[in-house]
């Protein structure tokens, strides 16, 4: 469902380099623009393919039973998701803003993986990678506080989106509320709340980006 091959520099790059590659010498992926809010797959369709962010950012969803959407991953340029255990997608993809994905055939890179032991390995750590953003996502909606979830949400974000010194958030708050389990309310008082502590600042009016003014004592609120 998720890889955030962002998290690890040498595997982006390698798995990056790959995809490139395979593309390149058998014409196996294709690019598809999304617009804004429109879905990529659907829960329970067919995982006949890989998807690459070139551009933009795709959030996974899975809808309730009693209507609240729960937001298991955001995909951001160069994340590589899609990637299930079994033939059929767990989760909703859709685009959260205009955006532009790669695909390519999952039955043609697991026949590459047979014969490369490179790219056999590289699929191997991409699903630890899942695994282990499962089992961090478990444990904050699980164990942390309503500020613990904000806090540790912006150091993720921060460690694969700021540029020149700016957190620029492509999801609105509600997102980050349903990806953090938490309301929208809950989510704007804790971003209040740490800039009224100086931890942080808003670089520009709709407060989508953000300027971490004190890593360390936000890094301290992330137990």
């Amino acid at each position: 469902m998720f890889v955030n091959v962002n998290a690890h520099p040498g595997t982006r790059s390698r798995v990056l380099n790959e995809l490139a590659e395979l593309s390149r010498a058998k014409a196996i992926s294709s690019e598809f623009k999304y617009k804004k809010g429109s879905e990529v797959y659907g829960e329970s369709e067919p995982a006949e393919y890989i998807y690459q962010v070139v551009e933009g950012a795709v959030r996974s969803h899975k809808l309730l039973s009693d209507g609240r959407r729960q937001i298991g991953a955001f995909h951001l340029a160069g994340d590589i998701f899609g990637l299930e255990n079994g033939a059929v997608h767990r989760f909703t993809a859709e685009a959260i803003t205009d955006t532009t994905v790669r695909l390519m055939k999952r039955r043609t890179l697991e026949h590459v993986a047979e014969s490369d032991v490179t790219v056999a390995l590289d699929l191997l750590n991409m699903t630890t990678s899942n695994l282990q953003h499962a089992e961090d996502h478990m444990l904050l909606l699980g164990r942390k506080t309503s500020l613990e979830r904000v806090a540790a949400f912006l150091l993720e974000m921060d460690r694969r989106l700021t540029a020149a010194g700016v957190l620029a958030l492509p999801m609105s708050r509600r997102d980050i509320a349903d990806y953090l389990g938490l309301t929208l309310e809950t989510v704007s008082r804790a971003l209040s709340y740490l800039h009224g502590k100086g931890i942080l600042d808003f670089a520009c009016q709709s407060q989508r980006q953000i300027v971490l003014m004190d890593r360390a004592q936000l890094a301290n609120l992330d137990l």
